[in-house]
């Protein structure tokens, strides 16, 4: 594939994508379905832990713990679409949705990460401009691979090897980062967002160690926080790793910027369901505001869209998807080994 920076841009296609879009009726709100889906994901969170309080001590609370990270996820799902204003059309309901959700529901800073999140949206895979692609742990080029140092450089050499299991560390990363962000003066929402918070692990940690020993009780932290992790991580990962980063150099048009960083995923219900339908990324890019349910529609529409105008569209299947990830995250590794 050409280089991005050397495609030719114009301003004009997106607004005629959108035009077909909107005429579908796939910007539509969709309050049926957001009703159903949230009240399915309550009911669910609140069975675990009521199914949490009737095992009692026991090691079967593992099987518990792997049913919340799975509603855990869930519960993140309906925040992002909540923070793209997906389900309500004003911003406070989303507001007060989402941080019962996040902060309280799941113990994630959702006024930062919302932020973060629609930085990510407005220049996807930029090196200088994605928080998501910001040197870290893991590196996504090998710029970023040259220049680091320490923890990073070490695990930059077969960072491909790393990712998976550095995964299972990603809940307890944005906790941490979630309690960082409110801690700063110029935090939105401080003292609310940081008492949900705060009132969320109190709860959380009490329930856990008031049911099981020490040793039980670590053990379903591990296992309950780490395929959380996992979970998010290999929801995420299929969208944009592996795919052209950009830097100060492209200059593409809004239509290409999107498509061209991003990549779909098939799948039946299954696979939509499991990845909250952010399979479609390069439909959720384009139109971030379209309900989650929409997005399969739309998108034979924008692949045939892309088609038409020769704008590369990369949908593929969910392990090939992890396989490009993890051979883009060993090619970036390559100078240092």
């Amino acid at each position: 594939m050409a280089s991005p920076g050397t495609l030719e841009t114009r301003g004009s296609d997106f607004a005629r994508l959108a035009h077909k879009i909107a005429d579908a009726g796939l910007l539509d709100r969709r309050p049926f379905y957001y009703a159903t889906r949230i009240s399915i994901a309550v009911v669910a969170y609140l069975g675990c832990w009521t199914l949490f309080a009737w095992v009692g001590d026991s090691w079967l609370q593992l099987l518990v713990a792997v049913a919340l990270a799975v509603v855990f996820a869930q519960f993140g799902f309906v925040a992002h679409d909540l923070g793209h204003r997906q389900v309500f059309r004003t911003r406070r309901p989303s507001d007060v949705a989402g941080l019962l959700i996040g902060n309280l529901g799941i113990g994630l800073g959702w006024g930062w990460w919302n932020a973060k999140h629609n930085r990510h949206h407005a220049n996807p895979n930029h090196e200088d401009h994605d928080p998501d692609v910001s040197p870290a742990v893991i590196v996504w080029s090998q710029d970023q691979a040259v220049s680091s140092r320490g923890l990073p450089r070490f695990i930059a050499r077969h960072q491909a090897f790393w990712f998976f299991p550095l995964l299972t560390l990603e809940a307890w990363h944005l906790h941490v980062a979630s309690f960082k962000a409110l801690l700063k003066p110029s935090a939105k929402r401080r003292p609310l967002e940081l008492g949900l918070l705060v009132t969320h692990f109190a709860l959380y940690f009490g329930a856990v160690f008031a049911v099981l020993p020490v040793g039980k009780a670590l053990v379903f932290l591990a296992v309950h926080q780490g395929l959380f992790g996992l979970y998010l991580g290999c929801t995420f990962a299929p969208n944009h790793k592996g795919m052209p980063v950009l830097t100060k150099e492209d200059k593409l048009d809004f239509l290409r910027k999107q498509v061209l960083t991003s990549r779909n995923v098939r799948g039946g219900l299954f696979v939509d369901v499991a990845l909250g339908q952010l399979n479609y990324q390069i439909e959720h890019h384009l139109f971030p505001h379209m309900p989650a349910p929409n997005l399969r529609r739309a998108q034979p529409i924008v692949q045939q869209y892309c088609a038409e105008l020769g704008v590369s569209y990369l949908q593929t299947g969910l392990i090939d998807s992890y396989g490009q990830a993890l051979r883009h995250l060993h090619e970036v590794g390559a100078p240092l080994r």
